[in-house]
């Protein structure tokens, strides 16, 4: 083996990435996909004069894809585009009210004032501690390899530490809501946000409410072309940078030899490399690719984050009332997070959530029509009847939009597709599927992710939205910064 040579296992957001980052370093990066395309969960679907993004629709911190272009000495803006928005989500409710969740905190403020009667002052304090907090506390999280003693006596993470008051971390995030806000639209509005990670506002800790100020204060964004643009970019610039790609070519096993990795074996060839990079589903890493019934129980034993149902509706007109993102809230949202972790099912009144990205690319739909991307929480549970789930589900959510938009919706549906748990974890990999691993339902949920190195086999690194610092766009790539660092001192070090 001629210097040192890199695998990376699946090219998702979080694989491209790293890719990019061990080829700045000099590495010979080599990535191998099961798929025909990169992108893992970002992915597109087409039909009828339809085109859907078929998995991630938010997009937050958009400065985490420039870096990667700089970091290679090019201009981002020669290469990916997006678009501010001033309307992070519009959200409905039974009683009528609509929300609009505008990315100026001053309008928003405004907004919660007319339309619930919120103290201005109280929303512009709330969503300032949240920036503060994430600020301090949520980037030495996020930055950092937190499972390595070193990472402990970093300043940065120290003052993050002290900002953590035990409200935060022994509250729920509810509990912490009730007490800033007087409306129950307000506090399901801020409990909405433990959903970016898979968890149940009703259990996991306060700290959550940091999330609100990626979209809040931060702003929320859309890519041109949508999101598939995120991977194709990130695609071209690793091809650029000399990584090589190998699709259709599915990684079997990680060869270890004397405590460290050797290399895979993909197809029926065997790949040499010193540095293996597994940016699959934590849970299959160990099932499948290293044979480690130990590990894989342990990581099973834990409780899996919410998974999704979809539908891909083409509608024959279009709906001047709904924005790009827009929320359909519960009328019971405590049960329906009861039902998802407790029970595993699904409430026959979900909380809906519509997609319409033909709102802003008017070519991912055909003149006067709509792309909608319908989703609902669902629990991480494969082994059931979801054909017929699925069915009762559908009339469930048209039944919802029709009384809350009152207009008829079924008879607009012109093109159709759907995925379910089951299809998530055939299509994606994710065990059981689930869309970040496990849950944060609790404070201790964020410590017991799986780290992004192995503790007893040199040269192996993870990636990705099951292992630290979690799920999502913004957090798979920070695994990915960290991963490179990790490998870089190792490097320095000569463990690889």
């Amino acid at each position: 083996m001629q210097g040192r040579q890199a695998v990376v296992i699946g090219s998702g957001v979080a694989g491209l990435a790293v890719a990019i980052r061990l080829a700045v370093q000099g590495i010979h990066v080599s990535v191998f996909e099961k798929n025909s395309s990169p992108g893992g969960k970002i992915s597109v679907l087409d039909g009828d004069g339809f085109r859907f993004d078929a998995g991630p629709s938010l997009f937050v911190q958009p400065g985490n894809i420039l870096e990667l272009f700089r970091l290679c000495g090019e201009n981002p803006g020669d290469h990916f585009e997006y678009v501010p928005l001033n309307i992070a989500c519009r959200y409905f409710f039974e009683n009528g009210i609509t929300i609009n969740a505008f990315t100026n905190p001053e309008e928003f403020a405004e907004e919660l004032y007319v339309k619930l009667g919120e103290e201005q002052a109280r929303v512009k304090k709330y969503l300032a501690r949240s920036g503060e907090l994430y600020e301090s506390l949520g980037t030495a999280f996020i930055n950092n390899p937190i499972h390595l003693l070193s990472t402990w006596f970093k300043r940065p993470v120290w003052s993050g530490i002290t900002k953590a008051r035990p409200s935060l971390l022994f509250q729920t995030l509810n509990k912490f809501n009730q007490g800033k806000f007087r409306s129950e639209e307000a506090i399901q509005i801020f409990n909405r946000f433990a959903t970016y990670n898979g968890s149940d506002p009703y259990r996991a800790p306060a700290m959550l409410n940091m999330i609100s100020h990626l979209e809040q204060n931060q702003g929320s964004f859309f890519p041109k072309g949508g999101m598939i643009e995120i991977a194709n970019s990130l695609f071209e610039l690793a091809c650029r940078k000399g990584v090589r790609f190998h699709f259709n070519c599915e990684v079997k096993r990680i060869i270890t030899q004397n405590m460290k990795v050797a290399g895979v074996v993909a197809g029926e060839k065997e790949y040499p490399a010193n540095i293996v990079v597994s940016n699959a589903d934590i849970y299959n890493s160990y099932r499948n690719l290293l044979s480690d019934p130990a590990h894989t129980k342990r990581i099973g034993k834990q409780e899996p984050s919410s998974s999704a149902a979809v539908f891909y509706w083409g509608m024959n007109k279009s709906f001047e009332r709904l924005w790009l993102h827009n929320i359909f809230f519960s009328g019971n949202y405590r049960q329906e997070f009861q039902n998802l972790f407790k029970n595993g099912d699904i409430s026959e009144d979900p909380t809906v959530y519509v997609n319409i990205t033909s709102k802003i690319e008017s070519g991912h739909a055909p003149a006067g029509k709509e792309n909608w991307f319908v989703l609902v929480n669902a629990p991480a549970v494969v082994s059931r009847d979801w054909t017929e789930q699925m069915k009762r589900l559908r009339s469930d959510i048209i039944r919802k939009l029709e009384r809350i938009l009152k207009t008829q919706i079924e008879p607009c549906i012109e093109f159709e597709a759907s995925l379910d748990p089951a299809d998530i974890e055939k299509k994606t990999g994710s065990h059981l599927g689930a869309l970040y691993g496990i849950s944060s339902n609790s404070f201790f949920s964020a410590f017991r992710r799986h780290p992004n190195y192995s503790s007893h086999l040199n040269g192996l690194y993870f990636c990705g939205g099951t292992v630290h610092p979690g799920g999502g766009i913004p957090l798979c790539l920070k695994s990915a910064e960290i991963v490179a660092g990790l490998v870089e001192k190792d490097f320095q070090r000569k463990k690889i």
